[in-house]
């Protein structure tokens, strides 16, 4: 049973209020240090939420670290996401894209993609432009 302490509270709402990243559980609790969550509640409430599809555990490339990325919206369900590896945000695939390319890959393959669990990564405009 799950219960909705104030600290699973603070962590849910922290991760809905940046959608667009992702975040290390070192980073989770640092940025959660003034709300009077513990390091071990942190973590149990990341496994618990990951449990229940309100948030999902992603690895980066290059590291064995994981992070975590709010999950808990029927957006989010239906779009490949883009992940830049220079600042870490995260951009939904527009529909249109999404639906091209996995009914290429469908068809060419016959390999189904789970749309929400797909992650491609690279660089965004932004990061580009500032090299």
């Amino acid at each position: 049973m799950t219960y909705n302490t104030e600290q699973r509270n603070a962590l849910l709402t922290f991760l809905s209020e940046n959608p667009d990243k992702t975040f290390s559980a070192k980073e989770i609790v640092t940025a959660l240090s003034g709300k009077n969550i513990s390091k071990s509640s942190v973590y149990r409430n990341l496994s618990e939420l990951e449990s229940e599809k309100k948030i999902k555990r992603v690895k980066k490339a290059g590291s064995n670290e994981s992070f975590y990325q709010f999950y808990d919206n029927s957006e989010c369900k239906n779009h490949i996401h883009l992940s830049c590896i220079s600042c870490g945000k995260i951009f939904h695939l527009e529909s249109a894209r999404t639906e091209k390319l996995v009914s290429e890959v469908e068809e060419a393959d016959g390999f189904e993609i789970s749309r929400g669990e797909t992650t491609l990564y690279g660089t965004c405009k932004e990061c580009q432009s500032a090299k």
